[in-house]
């Protein structure tokens, strides 16, 4: 949990704030969706995905690609719940 402690009297600040926040939310959810449906397709190309099935039955660009995909969401998913999770205190 993450606790924003904002000391302005400028409500326009207050809210700009909030606002850069909840848009990096809502295009962290945009690219989430893109790297979901990524996977998703390799998914139902090729079944279950796990390495040790994968290995030596696709195209060894198409594993890592695989890979990267599955790192990518995993990272945007940590940063999407952190921001997602900030508690806002305005004073």
């Amino acid at each position: 949990m993450t606790k924003l402690i904002i000391e302005t009297d400028d409500n326009w600040t207050r809210d700009k704030i909030k606002l850069a926040i909840d848009t990096e939310i809502y295009l962290l959810k945009k690219t989430l969706d893109k790297v979901q449906d990524k996977v998703e397709g390799f998914e139902s190309k090729y079944g279950e995905l796990k390495r040790v099935n994968l290995y030596g039955k696709i195209d060894d660009m198409e594993l890592i690609e695989w890979e990267g995909e599955i790192e990518t969401l995993q990272r945007i998913q940590k940063k999407l719940k952190s921001l997602e999770e900030i508690i806002f205190e305005y004073r």
